[in-house]
């Protein structure tokens, strides 16, 4: 063993699962149903992070491998899977994704989707039925978590979609723009700046909801994808409903190769063989990544780039909203200059709220992204001074062995409710995370006195 290093193993890692960052993008396309290829642990593994987080019920389907599946292999389990969910749910779209198990044994997953489709077909023509229903569109993304995050499983997902659905043509072709015209953006008839792609990246309802009322602002016609803003945050039902309503339309995913731009947020390189470096190289959409739009400055960019897309100049609204975050800067300026933060979560959102940190005075002293582990995080912190943390809620034991209050945003946080309604992005998204920041500064000091204050 001599001239060896030693091996520590990861101890509660930052990371979570790929597949379970694909069952949140599919999650986020109309009537889509995510089914993974490998055991039940895996599905039910990732509803539970959900529920926890989104407070939503979710349904994630699966092929249920068996001992004699992960011998002989798991095809006639993934087309009754298959079967199953097209007749359960009756979706638009069933969004496949492998697991490590599948992944392990060497599952030729593509394969066996073809197989399927043309068994369908087959069956259809037998049945002389010209009427007969072709069945729900299928992606498949590979994401064994062994090779990826959530994140990278999360982008995987994206792509599949856009691959399996953008029609094929060269690039510039407007193949496939008419059937989504005036959907996923301004009211049909209005006169509509050229149609723009935006990839979210993994980010809240509520930061969801907020690029709708950005993007709508400029009048736009956009295919916002994903988007759970609906399906994993809808209105209290009277009666259970198999698959909620929202989702992005799959006619406004088949456009997207005849936008005019495409803008993706988050630039780790997670995203670097994304949907929209697809789109660029297969369709010729110019793509534009830029950050989590998190802190004047990213912010900034962002309504620079939609602006130059479509045309459009910045609304009068987010010019007041932009006046209001920078006087908060002002008026919380003493309670964060000077402080020391550690900063863990997924790499774009780490790059982004340490920009905005910097903006408010605060000092990063360590940071941690799916590479890194809560463990050794928690050893490198002693005697940083760290004045809080600020993360998702698996941070906590981190922040309580360090003594110092924890700011919750991010996903998942499970330990809080309203989770899924924090607001991240943008200029309010900024003023949110700043008051959050400024407030639990406040409360820490509070708390610490003893006697207390009533003003500080």
């Amino acid at each position: 063993m001599s001239g060896k290093s030693s091996f520590v193993s990861t101890r509660n890692a930052c990371k979570l699962c790929a597949p379970l960052g694909a069952s949140f993008a599919y999650l986020g396309i109309e009537g889509t149903v995510p089914l993974l290829h490998g055991s039940q642990g895996c599905s039910t593994y990732i509803r539970r992070y959900g529920i926890s987080h989104f407070r939503e019920p979710i349904d994630i389907a699966s092929s249920n491998f068996t001992e004699s599946a992960a011998i002989f292999g798991g095809e006639l389990n993934l087309g009754m899977a298959l079967d199953n969910v097209s007749r359960q749910y009756g979706p638009k779209a069933i969004g496949v994704a492998s697991t490590c198990l599948s992944e392990t044994i060497g599952e030729n997953v593509p394969m066996y989707l073809a197989r399927y489709r043309a068994d369908r077909a087959k069956a259809a023509a037998e049945s002389g039925d010209a009427a007969a229903e072709p069945g729900p569109a299928i992606f498949y993304a590979s994401t064994p978590s062994y090779a990826g995050t959530h994140m990278e499983g999360f982008h995987a997902a994206v792509r599949a979609a856009v691959e399996s659905l953008v029609p094929a043509g060269s690039a510039g072709d407007p193949a496939g723009s008419e059937s989504a015209r005036g959907q996923h953006g301004s009211p049909a008839g209005s006169k509509a700046a050229p149609r723009i792609n935006v990839l979210s990246g993994f980010v809240s309802t509520e930061d969801l909801r907020e690029l709708h009322a950005i993007l709508g602002s400029f009048e736009s016609t956009f295919t916002l994808l994903p988007d759970y803003s609906e399906t994993l945050d809808g209105v209290s039902w009277d009666e259970y409903r198999k698959l909620p309503e929202g989702g992005t339309p799959l006619d406004s995913i088949r456009a997207m190769g005849s936008a005019a731009r495409t803008v993706g947020l988050g630039t780790d390189v997670a995203t670097e063989r994304d949907a929209g470096a697809w789109l660029q190289e297969r369709r010729g959409v110019p793509l534009t990544r830029i950050p989590l739009p998190i802190g004047i400055e990213n912010t900034d960019r962002f309504f620079e780039v939609l602006a130059e897309a479509t045309g459009k100049p910045v609304g009068e609204r987010w010019l007041k909203a932009r006046g209001r975050l920078v006087d908060a800067y002002i008026d919380g300026h003493k309670y964060a200059a000077g402080k020391k933060a550690i900063l863990y979560g997924e790499n774009d959102f780490v790059s982004a709220v340490g920009s905005f940190l910097a903006e408010i005075g605060v000092t990063v002293a360590l940071t941690g992204g799916p590479e890194a582990d809560f463990a050794t995080m928690a050893e490198q912190a002693e005697g940083l001074g760290a004045d809080f943390a600020m993360g998702n809620s698996k941070g906590l034991f981190l922040a309580r062995r360090l003594g110092i209050p924890l700011v919750r945003c991010g996903f998942p946080v499970h330990d809080r409710i309203g989770a899924q309604r924090i607001l991240h992005l943008g200029y309010r998204g900024t003023l949110n995370l700043f008051d959050l920041v400024c407030n639990t500064l406040m409360e820490s000091k509070q708390e610490a006195a003893g006697i207390g204050y009533t003003y500080i």
